[in-house]
């Protein structure tokens, strides 16, 4: 009886796993937010010279990429073109077609078709498009909607489009 059980269990749990897998992977999952780069929008505790082991985390919806359809505004975790194994989590300000001023470059530049130019809310310590230039597209995991934890944060996400510094 008790072989009966554990295998009863190990196909709930295997069932239940997969299920679970399938819809982080299609539809929509949950990630936490670390250091500065999106301050305030995201961990606004923390600045430049401080670090905290609090986190916000995030719900992050992959409806989005069946069309590849973004918007200005939209904050978007993606990976790095640099290094794939690593994600950041940035605001989409140029789509495909759009004219980027860049000041400190004293340049402008167009983004091509499939691309896109996203930065950090707080642009004195984020590492983003002015550093690597227009991501593609298809390098994007998703869209962030929502702040789940911490508890007083839980609410949608601004998608403030004021243009980078």
């Amino acid at each position: 009886m008790s072989q009966n059980f554990l295998l009863d269990a190990a196909k709930k749990y295997f069932t239940a796993g997969i299920v679970g897998l399938t819809i982080s992977d299609r539809y929509a999952s949950f990630t936490a937010v670390r250091g500065p780069s999106m301050s305030p929008t995201f961990n606004p505790h923390i600045n430049s010279s401080t670090r905290s082991s609090f986190d916000d985390y995030v719900l992050v919806e992959k409806f989005c990429l069946d069309k590849y359809k973004f918007s200005r505004g939209d904050v978007v975790i993606f990976r790095s073109p640099s290094d794939y194994k690593e994600k950041h989590i940035k605001r989409i300000v140029g789509l495909p077609g759009d004219w980027i001023d860049l000041p400190s470059l004293d340049d402008t530049v167009r983004i091509p078709v499939g691309h896109c130019w996203v930065v950090g809310d707080n642009s004195a310590c984020s590492l983003d498009s002015r550093s690597f230039g227009p991501i593609p597209l298809g390098l994007i995991c998703g869209r962030v909607t929502h702040i789940i934890w911490p508890p007083h944060r839980i609410g949608g996400v601004n998608k403030k489009t004021n243009a980078f510094a």
